[in-house]
């Protein structure tokens, strides 16, 4: 059985359902099993908690902390604008400094640290989270934030490490330069063949 135990079927919303039937009918989805836990996450609306972050609007989590998590994520992964933009007011540079060990900032909420550790575990070590790691997050955090967590932090982290590879404030030339014959298109469409296969 999964660390989180999925939404059982019939207490699944039935749009919920008709979605996966319909994935599963395409040909989409082989196993509805990881939606069902994913599915704590949906929600028609965020909290009314005037704590709203930009990148992140209609989240479960706070501001303050999911720009924690972005910044983290973005020291993690080396993307330096990304680590250098600031978008909530919560983020002053003495707790970014300590990101790197949430243990130093006495300004850090358990929930804050907790997820601090999560997001690193998931972008360094993601075998290290183990059952331990997920009854603790939910000694603070509701099932639906807990997933809502995992979900936000996965993309940020391959996004992060995504514009480091493409070197922002790098001062060499282009590796690749600028053709517009080639915005929004296949090697098909702009070649007028197929790729040609590796030898």
């Amino acid at each position: 059985m999964p660390r989180i135990e999925p939404i059982p079927w019939e207490k699944l919303k039935p749009a919920q359902r008709e979605r996966m039937e319909a994935g599963l009918k395409s040909g989409a989805f082989t196993d509805v099993m990881p939606l069902q836990i994913l599915a704590y996450a949906e929600h028609d609306a965020p909290p009314d908690d005037g704590d709203r972050h930009p990148n992140f609007p209609n989240s479960l989590l706070g501001g303050r902390l999911l720009e924690f998590l972005r910044i983290r994520s973005a020291q993690l992964g080396g993307c330096a604008p990304c680590s250098a933009s600031r978008k909530s007011e919560g983020a002053t540079e003495e707790i970014v400094a300590c990101l790197a060990n949430p243990s130093l900032s006495d300004d850090l909420t358990v929930r804050e640290r907790l997820a601090l550790d999560y997001l690193e575990r998931l972008a360094t070590d993601h075998h290290s989270i183990d059952g331990e790691t997920y009854r603790r997050l939910a000694e603070h955090f509701t099932l639906a934030e807990i997933l809502e967590l995992g979900l936000t932090c996965a993309p940020m982290i391959g996004m992060h490490r995504l514009m480091h590879t493409l070197d922002i404030y790098g001062d060499a030339p282009p590796a690749l330069a600028y053709d517009p014959a080639q915005v929004g298109v296949t090697w098909e469409a702009l070649h007028g063949a197929p790729a040609v296969a590796a030898e």
